[in-house]
């Protein structure tokens, strides 16, 4: 079975990063990018959702969202991979350019390979969860069905 690695949005499949500028509209809130939605979702304090919200790039986003100054909402551990498949499905269900491209990997392995995130990619080694590269193929195979 081939192997797809992804992780720049500017490079092969980089429209699989949660970076690559596609908006969503989730629970009627636009949100310029599923970056800045997933480290939205990390708190419940309005001002800091904002904040989040406001990111002119996906980078500021994320860092906001590691920011440990801010208050985690309880459990986020527990939610996480369920706030970030609402946000693939999302992309999926809303851009078709995306959708296209994630069927068009068949039945690919898709992996996240980066040395700087051992959950959401591979670890840079194989050693990491490669969570957010088993949600893209779980949303694919939903879309085959």
């Amino acid at each position: 079975m081939d192997t797809i690695y992804f992780y720049s949005e500017n490079g092969e499949y980089g429209c699989f990063s949660n970076f690559s500028l596609y908006p969503v509209i989730i629970d009627g809130m636009i949100y310029p990018t599923t970056e800045h939605y997933f480290q939205s979702q990390k708190f419940l304090d309005r001002t800091v959702i904002q904040k989040i919200l406001n990111s002119k790039t996906p980078l500021e986003a994320a860092k906001l969202g590691r920011n440990r100054s801010f208050p985690l909402r309880k459990g986020w551990e527990s939610m996480k991979d369920e706030v970030m498949l609402k946000a693939i499905r999302a992309k999926a269900e809303q851009h078709k350019d995306f959708r296209d491209v994630l069927l068009s990997t068949g039945n690919s392995i898709l992996v996240e390979h980066t040395e700087n995130d051992s959950y959401w990619g591979n670890g840079g080694d194989g050693s990491g969860k490669n969570r957010l590269g088993k949600i893209l193929m779980k949303v694919r195979n939903e879309l085959n069905k």
